[in-house]
């Protein structure tokens, strides 16, 4: 009965999984790997990483358009190239950016089969997709786009900066199950998002009407919010130097709060094969304090202006045809600004694999062996994912790891996401006596040129990890 939950649960993963962080996944003798999956098979008993230093990851990627597609130094003139962009490019492409520093972490053995782990890491995400019928009616205009809709439901994003505190347990069921989950206690410092709006612009033919063309907004409804923001704003005298250090100042303690779990599981199916999954992120972010929203609503129609052009003696005024117009447009078309408290899911991370072992290693002195097997040579896929407003991105990495000693690992990687789809990974990880130093790059192929790559990724560490008591 627990192997077919645990494929269930297993299958169930396939369903909505991302591009995530696969270098470091299923890395047994590295903490980070419990950030990942909680429920990790891991072979050390204590941890502390060097303060700030024990992770740096930094991320960016875009989906339909480099730098280089942009300004590449040729002959071409930029606003062609724009216009080329515009053209291929659709509302489901989007651009991430995410940074997380591993502040503090530690962990140690409690007992045989129980591993305490904790600490406190800040991350920064941002999403957006690209706004594509408004940027194509800002730069072209709607002259060639007479009866099309354009949508401001393309306008979609969230972006956020905070502190995360964790705590988590790591519990070996048997010599097959090992089962984890990790609490979180968020501390937001800015956040700002927009991801369901409504309404459109279209310009549409009257023939026989007052004007050859009708201008119309219908169901508009367009909502900003914010928070963290506000006092920024208002602030008088405010710097974007005094900005960054208002922010860091809350570094720690944040306005807002949220609550969110990890957990996840590995299941050594026989000694060689085995599954896992796990989940990240599942929690909510509550924002009450330092929070206002921006609210753009309402319908409109107009067929142009209509000047007339009476006899007028001296002491008469001509008709304020413009002011006559925005008065109509802002009785219709309003904006508003409130400070109504909201709720937003933090971004859910899914990664899943199966892993299997060749080259079993015979260490005497290693007194693990008998209790979890130890191979040289590592196959696995990750099938990966982070959940985002219009659905889960998705991601694939397959993945050859060798120990090469006891004290030095590398793994090779490529992998397929909705960012590009040759994406090669190296990540080494070497210890001397107690000290160990990682460093992980995806889409290497792109280091050669970034201004014409997709993605960037680099993740390093330095910790003390230790083997026994």
């Amino acid at each position: 009965m627990r192997k077919i939950f645990l494929l269930v649960l297993l299958i169930s993963f396939f369903k909505g999984l991302s591009q995530n962080r696969p270098l470091l996944y299923n890395v047994d003798d590295l903490p980070q790997a419990l950030l990942q999956n909680p429920g990790a098979r891991i072979d050390f008993t204590r941890h502390i990483g060097v303060p700030f230093f024990s992770q740096i990851h930094l991320f960016a990627g875009s989906s339909g358009v480099t730098a280089y597609d942009v300004f590449a130094d040729n002959d071409g003139d930029v606003n062609d190239r724009v216009r080329n962009i515009m053209r291929d490019i659709t509302s489901g492409d989007f651009f991430s950016v995410n940074e997380q520093l591993e502040v503090l972490s530690l962990g140690w053995k409690m007992s045989d089969r129980l591993y305490f782990s904790t600490g406190i890491y800040q991350e920064l995400d941002i999403f957006a997709y690209f706004p594509k019928d408004p940027a194509v009616l800002a730069f072209e205009g709607n002259a060639s786009y007479i009866g099309q809709d354009f949508r401001f439901s393309d306008v979609n994003f969230a972006g956020e900066v905070l502190t995360v505190y964790h705590a988590g347990l790591n519990y070996k069921v048997d010599n097959q199950l090992t089962v984890g989950g990790r609490f979180k206690l968020y501390s937001g410092i800015f956040n700002a998002e927009s991801t369901s709006n409504e309404g459109v612009f279209r310009t549409v033919e009257t023939p026989g009407g007052p004007n050859f063309y009708r201008h119309e907004v219908s169901g508009l409804n367009v909502r900003v919010n914010t928070s963290g923001y506000a006092s920024l704003k208002e602030e008088e005298g405010m710097t974007v130097d005094k900005a960054v250090a208002e922010l860091l100042s809350r570094s720690f303690f944040g306005q807002n709060v949220g609550l969110g779990v990890d957990l996840g599981f590995n299941y050594r199916v026989t000694e060689q094969f085995s599954v896992n999954a796990a989940i990240q992120d599942l929690g909510l972010m509550f924002h009450q304090k330092d929070v206002e929203n921006y609210n753009y609503f309402g319908s409109f129609q107009t067929d142009g202006l209509e000047p007339l052009f009476p006899e007028l003696d001296e002491n008469e005024a001509t008709i304020p045809y413009w002011d006559v117009f925005e008065e109509k447009l802002d009785q219709n078309l309003q904006d508003e600004t409130t400070n109504n408290t909201y709720t937003t899911w933090r971004p859910l991370k899914f990664n899943a694999s199966f892993q299997f072992g060749t080259g079993k290693s015979i260490l005497p002195c290693d007194y693990l062996i008998s209790k979890k097997p130890r191979f040289m040579n590592l196959f696995g896929m990750i099938f990966s994912g982070v959940n985002r407003p219009k659905g889960p991105t998705y991601g694939v990495t397959a993945y050859y790891d060798r120990k090469v000693t006891d004290n030095f690992r590398f793994r090779v990687a490529y992998g397929a996401d909705e960012y590009t789809l040759t994406k090669f990974g190296l990540m080494m990880s070497t210890r001397l006596k107690n000290f160990n130093f990682y460093l992980a790059a995806n889409d290497i192929i792109g280091y050669t040129n970034l201004a014409k790559a997709n993605t960037a990724s680099l993740q390093l560490g330095l910790q003390f990890i230790f083997k026994d008591l």
